[in-house]
């Protein structure tokens, strides 16, 4: 076999403070080589993106390397600045997570996809604007020539992250390391750079590290994985294996906490506890105290297992790797949903949008006169029922957030009606509002941004029923600890500060806020987006929980299909403002008719490797249009398959579709064909 073009063997991080040093990496071993994509995949503090700093030498002062890292026959732990600088410039790479950051926005595009090659004179600074062009048309962005001279703020998220892949591949680098590099893409614009990234990757023959917690991504993407836990790897093999036989109850246990568009709808099973800290990892295999094999097991808890084989090119860091089960062995609950509370639908809804519309004035010019509207959300009807739950999916800038909080009257709607328990609510005063408000509560994506610093938990939690006046009428202290009990935190921790949990516990302290007036809809915000996969399956499973013990109704707005699928009754799929695709969840994810949905669900990455170039993908051309100039008649008909000349001149009527408890906004509307229709190139198998 050839030499991989990277080697790492013993490599140990530790970060060296004013205390003892903490390891965040522990005797890491692996390789690459030309042509393949190594899988790396764990929880937040495994280890995995310190392993991808410490390869390209980006470490800084404060962490002590161990072990040895070969590119190319480049020691990289030995090397001094220069060369560091000249293998960054020249053999590796770097993807990062969040393209915004990785962009400097004081420069444009242009310069900064030129600027490596010309600092290690690898292109003439008067070739520069032709390369760049060059660079974007690979990546397919549309008009290369005029966004060479724009900005970072100007892309949108697809947009820059494509920018990078195509700054990280300008100099036909031997290793991409690529490290989370679709977490904040939607489900369409994640297939984009997927499918881009795998094909810059043939086209160049590099070695790619792909970092990512999304076991789909993997399946889909690599030919190996390493597993990593606790700074160490604790399996790895080809991806085949780790999917079919995996042999060690960490990644069983990954796998089992997936949501699946492909899987049923039984009970998910989270991981327990959570993930060790690096400063206080446990004694012993640092997997034991969650571990299902590991039981009482002495051994476990005193002797850190070696990574040994498990099988063909296999190997597991577990004592008992030949007792652990495989992921598809029968469990608890499957082929049943979780008890939920029955929806009577022949009552009144609890919620009713109707022809919802927010629109936010353009301003421009030195007196800021409008100059325009864009067009937020632009027709919303739905309905919620009593302990209901409605999925509302789309992707990023299609509205769904502005129609959540202007339900909860956090902005102003333009026009429309909103009723709440049969009254209407759409132009409450700000006393009438906050006095619904106690009816309905508002649960944010991003745990660490809601919670107020300054405040402990147990005050976060009860600032509701201060506000209110209902602290002492509600139960004081035993409220707040009743609340915490109910979310599964101990009331024990209600003087702890926000920066003292973890992130799922902070969304867990969010929910009981939201939970402390009794109310009787939650509008639920990305709620677990920012989560690790077992973190996210405890959360969905507290939140139906909670729905069955107190009836509760959901407005759960999500970008990922696989948890609205799980956790949704019906499902309204957003596009540009509007619900292009209204239906029971079964008949939308069985047979979705429009369009936008199939593109939407064809994307989603599924963690089964054997449907590697099975599956049917639709790829959307193009970027979501302006809400501020809409296109004219459908929205969706310049990125649509199925186009015609009547879609571009007639907006479509959001109709029953026949046979289905479905409806739609398409002139089209119908389920897939079984096979790719040669006249739509969009639709590749």
């Amino acid at each position: 076999m050839a030499e991989p073009v990277l080697s790492v063997r013993a490599l140990e991080v530790a970060f060296v403070g004013s205390g003892r040093p903490v390891p965040a990496v522990r005797g890491v071993d692996l390789e690459v080589h030309a042509n393949e994509v190594l899988g790396i995949v764990g929880e937040s503090g495994s280890g995995k993106s310190v392993t991808s700093l410490a390869i390209s030498g980006l470490l800084p002062p404060t962490a002590r390397v161990r072990g040895s890292i070969r590119l190319g026959g480049v020691e990289i732990t030995e090397a001094d600045h220069e060369t560091l600088r000249r293998m960054r410039g020249v053999d590796v790479g770097m993807v990062f997570q969040d393209p915004t950051t990785t962009l400097n926005p004081v420069f444009t595009i242009g310069r900064q996809l030129t600027e490596g090659q010309i600092a290690h004179r690898r292109l003439r600074a008067d070739a520069a604007r032709t390369r760049a062009i060059e660079l974007l048309r690979e990546v397919d962005i549309p008009d290369p020539a005029g966004r060479v001279i724009q900005y970072p703020h100007q892309f949108s998220g697809g947009m820059r992250q494509r920018a990078v892949i195509a700054m990280a591949m300008a100099g036909h680098p031997r290793l991409i390391i690529a490290d989370e590099p679709t977490t904040a893409l939607d489900v369409t614009v994640q297939a984009q750079v997927l499918s881009l990234l795998a094909r810059r990757q043939a086209e160049t023959g590099a070695a790619v590290i792909l970092i990512t917690h999304d076991l789909g991504v993997i399946a889909e993407m690599a030919h190996r994985v390493a597993v990593m836990y606790g700074g160490r790897i604790v399996e790895s093999g080809p991806v085949e294996q780790i999917f079919a036989r995996p042999r060690h109850p960490y990644t069983v246990a990954l796998l089992r906490s997936l949501p699946r568009l492909d899987g049923g709808a039984a009970r998910l099973e989270p991981i327990p506890g959570q993930p060790p800290a690096p400063a206080n990892l446990p004694p012993g295999c640092a997997f034991h105290p969650r571990c299902a094999v590991a039981r009482d097991r002495a051994r476990c808890r005193g002797e850190e297992p070696a990574l040994r084989a498990a099988g063909p090119a296999h190997l597991s860091a577990c004592h008992f790797a030949e007792e652990v089960p495989a992921p598809s062995a029968p469990r608890a609950g499957d082929g049943a949903e979780p008890v939920r509370p029955a929806v009577r639908r022949d009552s009144e809804p609890l919620l009713t949008v109707e022809n919802l519309q927010v629109h936010f004035p353009i301003k421009a010019g030195i007196l800021r006169r409008r100059v325009g509207w864009l067009r937020a959300v632009d027709g919303v009807s739905l309905t919620v029922h009593e302990g209901e739950t409605v999925g509302l999916v789309g992707e990023s800038g299609c509205g769904k957030t502005t129609t959540g909080r202007a339900v909860m009257g956090l902005v102003k709607a333009t026009g429309g009606r909103i009723r709440f328990a049969g009254r209407d609510i759409t132009s409450l005063g700000r006393g009438a509002m906050r006095q619904v408000r106690r009816h309905m509560q508002y649960v944010f994506q991003d745990p660490f941004a809601s919670l107020n610093p300054i405040k402990s938990a147990g005050e976060i939690v009860a600032e509701p029923l201060r506000i209110h006046g209902l602290y002492d009428e509600m139960g004081g202290v035993g409220r707040i600890a009743r609340l915490f009990e109910m979310v599964g935190l101990p009331p024990s921790m209600m003087g702890r500060f926000p920066h003292e949990f973890s992130g799922g516990q902070k969304q867990r302290i969010g929910i009981a806020r939201a939970l402390a007036l009794e109310p009787r809809l939650l509008i639920l915000d990305e709620p677990v987006a920012s989560l690790d996969v077992s973190i996210q399956a405890q959360i969905i499973n507290l939140l139906q929980d909670l729905q069955r013990e107190l009836r509760l109704a959901y407005l759960f707005i999500a970008h990922d299909l696989s948890v609205v699928r799980h956790i949704s009754d019906r499902v309204a799929v957003m596009y540009l403002g509007r619900i292009v695709e209204e239906s029971e969840k079964q008949a939308l994810y069985a047979t979705p008719v429009h369009p936008y949905t199939q593109s939407l669900l064809s994307a989603v990455p599924v963690p089964d490797p054997t449907l590697r170039g099975v599956r049917r993908r639709i790829v959307l051309e193009g970027e979501i249009p302006n809400p501020a100039s809409p296109p004219a008649g459908c929205t969706f008909h310049p990125r649509c398959f199925r186009a015609s000349a009547r879609c571009s001149a007639e907006a479509p009527a959001f109709l029953p579709y026949p046979g289905l408890p479905t409806r739609a906004a398409c002139h089209h509307a119908g389920p897939l064909v079984p096979a790719p229709d040669a006249k739509h190139p969009q639709e590749v198998a």
